[in-house]
């Protein structure tokens, strides 16, 4: 599959796979607006970028090396 620069979109399954999350914990943030989503037919997709954003925004101080050592 070749990147023509049109965004992804995941599953539900693959989000929850992604976040190790259950699926029903992605529904509920699908539901609260805390993770976007649009429905296809009866069934949701995640774009990729918000999932990644949502992964590197969730490490809070343990993304930062210098948060560890104190500094």
């Amino acid at each position: 599959m070749a990147d023509d620069g049109a965004p992804r979109f995941l599953t539900v399954a693959e989000v929850a796979e992604m976040a190790r999350v259950s699926r029903m914990t992605v529904y509920r943030m699908v539901h609260s607006g805390e993770l976007p989503a649009i429905r296809v037919g009866k069934s949701y997709r995640v774009p990729q970028a918000a999932v990644e954003e949502m992964l590197s925004g969730g490490l809070g101080d343990w993304g930062d090396p210098r948060a560890a050592s104190g500094r």
